[in-house]
């Protein structure tokens, strides 16, 4: 076999064996993004894999589960998914506001979270006239902002 005929050989079997080692890898570490609707509509498919689901939570559904964790729901047009997560929620959180969790879906029919995220808009509000503003808070916050 010619010299240049085997580096071609050697250099093709190196690419197509990169180019599946990082396909198995990429869909290893694949996470979708759905939402109530989706991932109810996507039946067995959801069980196992580590999905992240997006939607606002259902008014009244925040229940305090031990000192850390919380059970909540969450909706979109019109499907609801109980979350179970084990964390500790951001200060945000809260009824009737964007969140985005991370975890699997159990064959209970709950959504496991080890990851909830709230969706917040980035605006600032200052203090409304005749409201108090809290001085030490406030320089708090102008220290971490150094």
């Amino acid at each position: 076999m010619k010299p240049n005929r085997f580096l071609f050989i050697a250099i093709g079997v190196s690419a197509l064996a990169f180019a599946f080692i990082a396909a198995s890898g990429i869909n290893k570490n694949l996470v979708y993004y759905w939402t109530p609707t989706q991932l109810r509509a996507s039946g067995g498919k959801a069980y196992g894999a580590t999905i992240r689901l997006g939607g606002m939570v259902a008014p009244g559904s925040i229940r305090r589960s031990g000192t850390t964790g919380v059970e909540f729901d969450v909706q979109d047009a019109g499907t609801l998914v109980h979350v179970r997560s084990t964390g500790v929620p951001p200060q945000m959180f809260r009824d009737n506001i964007g969140v985005v969790v991370e975890g699997t879906m159990t064959r209970g029919g709950a959504f496991e979270c080890h990851r909830l995220m709230v969706s917040h808009n980035n605006q600032y509000r200052a203090p409304k006239p005749g409201h108090p503003v809290d001085q030490q808070q406030m320089e708090k916050y102008i220290r971490e902002a150094k």
